[in-house]
């Protein structure tokens, strides 16, 4: 079999996350500009190698303000880490629509291995000739790992946000058989 490299098609792709803000509710966000590509044996997945890079300043949240404060040096110090890696290390299949992505992030310049959960969706061909492959990731980090160690704390003790960032991506890739 031949490899197969797959594109993210960023029109049916969301690169989400979401923090506890004061203990008592959750903050999701997500990066808007991104790429990703995944490299596989034929079509199947298993063993495959994945990458993917975002731009720390395309941060969204939905508020100017938080954003603002996530890209500077208490969170991603985007000016001068403009972008975060991950780099695959296994794709190991544990049932047919469970894999365990196994890689190594890389958030201002500080690199840790992270484990992401995969939900398989499946390969189709779809109505221009392109075959996709749909996939559902998550997983977490620890934000303070990376360097991010903004501490406010509210009046209970509990921290304004939470150190566990949850990851939540819903992605298609493509590619264009031969």
């Amino acid at each position: 079999m031949s490899t197969i490299k797959w594109s993210i098609d960023p029109v049916h792709s969301q690169i989400q996350f979401s923090a506890r803000h004061m203990v008592i509710s959750k903050i999701r966000g997500e990066f808007e500009q991104y790429e990703s590509w995944l490299e596989t044996n034929g079509e199947e997945i298993e063993n495959g190698s994945a990458f993917f890079s975002a731009v720390t300043g395309s941060i969204n949240t939905g508020n100017k303000m938080r954003d603002d404060h996530l890209r500077s040096e208490s969170f991603f110090k985007s000016e001068e880490f403009p972008n975060l890696f991950f780099k695959s290390t296994s794709f190991e299949k544990k049932s047919k629509e469970d894999y365990v992505l196994k890689g190594e992030m890389t958030i201002r310049n500080v690199t840790k291995p992270i484990e992401l959960a995969v939900e398989f969706g499946g390969i189709i061909t779809d109505p221009y000739g392109l075959r996709r492959a749909g996939f559902s990731l998550s997983g977490k980090i620890n934000r303070k790992d990376f360097g991010m160690v903004y501490n406010d704390l509210i009046e209970t003790g509990g921290a304004v946000v939470s150190d566990e960032i949850k990851l939540d991506l819903h992605v298609e890739f493509t590619h264009q058989p031969a």
